[in-house]
């Protein structure tokens, strides 16, 4: 399922197989979709043109809308957007966190009112496990509480001691929904969640505890959602001598191309992120120089592409001064093309971190792109 091809310092180098799809070349960018479609107009036929590998989508918004009883009747979630790669489905975990004003948190699970019209919903270890399997993604996420940074450390113990019971009740049933004839992918992985708020203590027993429960790999969730990056690159260094070496290991919900450089030489090997689609729907393009806020007038008349560098289908065709017409003009077509150019540049910055790694010389990598990649031209 995985193998770690090199290290360099702590950066990894590794390989990840799973049922659909060929190899995933790791470090890896997963490109989010949250409601099975990329936000800005991008298909699933776009993702392969900008070296996607990896789509991730969203257990309680699949679970809304349209159900994932009828995407499993469809033939599962491949089959449904017509992506023959990996998937990794979240677990609505992280709902928990976002939606703290429409839910209730107990041991048995989380009561939501749905964000779209209100109605009551249930969802624990159990109910997550069964909607990913009705998905038939190839990595489910075990049902987790993200709690807010910062939090009160015996709240923060005890979710994560929940947090805990609840990865082995997802164990539990991930086991036997794969042993079912009719599970739609019988092959589907389960990562567990670390846990413990931005307490270092907290962060390590659970991680030493979710590593007994030998998952097919692991994920460092509950960051990035208020406490500054140095907090964040402080509890990556706490957990990851306590994570299993030969299992992925996934920082959750980042982030910016430093926050990634960063954490890929603390040993991650995943990442997620909606900011290349979200900036790029707001006139924000990253490139290897810093990043682009495309609606400034200086634009205007600049016959250059956004980057020199980059193959995209933006880059490729049309001019700055031609984007910025278009997002002037609120056509949607400012949003495909910012947001494929996006895309494109996370993955290649992926591609440029696995060459560095084998080449063993990442640190070099890191100190030449790190204060670029960081500015605002």
């Amino acid at each position: 399922m995985f193998h770690l091809l090199s290290t360099d310092g702590h950066a990894r180098r590794g390989r990840f197989r799973c049922a659909h799809g060929g190899a995933v070349e790791t470090p890896v960018f997963m490109n989010v979709g949250t409601q099975a479609a990329i936000k800005g107009g991008v298909s699933s036929l776009d993702l392969r043109e900008v070296g996607c590998q990896i789509e991730l989508s969203n257990t309680y918004h699949l679970h809304l809308r349209p159900g994932d009883e009828r995407i499993r009747a469809l033939g599962g979630l491949h089959r449904f957007m017509n992506w023959d790669g990996p998937i990794l489905t979240d677990s609505g975990g992280f709902q928990v966190f976002s939606l703290a004003p429409l839910r209730k948190i107990r041991e048995e699970g989380v009561q939501f009112a749905s964000h779209i019209d209100g109605h009551r919903i249930f969802m624990g270890p159990e109910e997550s496990m069964r909607i990913q399997s009705n998905l038939g993604s190839d990595v489910a996420m075990a049902f987790d509480e993200c709690v807010e940074n910062p939090a009160p450390y015996e709240y923060a113990k005890a979710s994560c001691a929940r947090t805990l019971r609840w990865l082995e009740r997802c164990r539990a049933e991930h086991t036997r929904l794969n042993a079912l004839a009719e599970t739609i992918n019988r092959e589907q992985m389960l990562f567990g969640i670390n846990q413990g708020a931005t307490y270092p203590d907290l962060r390590v027993w659970h991680m030493e505890r979710i590593a007994e429960l030998d998952c097919d790999g692991y994920a460092i969730g509950g960051l990035a959602v208020g406490e500054p990056p140095e907090v964040m690159y402080d509890i990556i260094e706490a957990v990851e001598p306590h994570m299993p070496a030969g299992k992925p290991r996934y920082l959750m919900g980042v982030g910016t191309p430093v926050n990634i450089l960063e954490a890929v030489r603390r040993g991650i090997d995943f990442f997620d992120c909606v900011m290349p689609s979200r900036n790029g729907r707001h006139g924000k393009l990253f490139t290897w120089d810093g990043t682009i806020n495309i609606l400034n007038e200086k634009y205007a008349s600049d016959e250059r592409p956004v980057s020199e560098r980059c193959t995209c289908p933006l880059c490729r065709h049309y001019s700055r001064a031609y984007l910025r017409h278009l997002f002037k003009a609120e056509e949607v077509l400012a949003l495909r093309l910012a947001v494929l150019h996006n895309l494109q540049f996370y993955n290649d910055l992926m591609r440029g971190i696995r060459d560095a790694i084998e080449r063993q010389q990442y640190a070099q990598f890191y100190a030449e792109s790190a204060e670029r990649l960081a500015r605002r031209i």
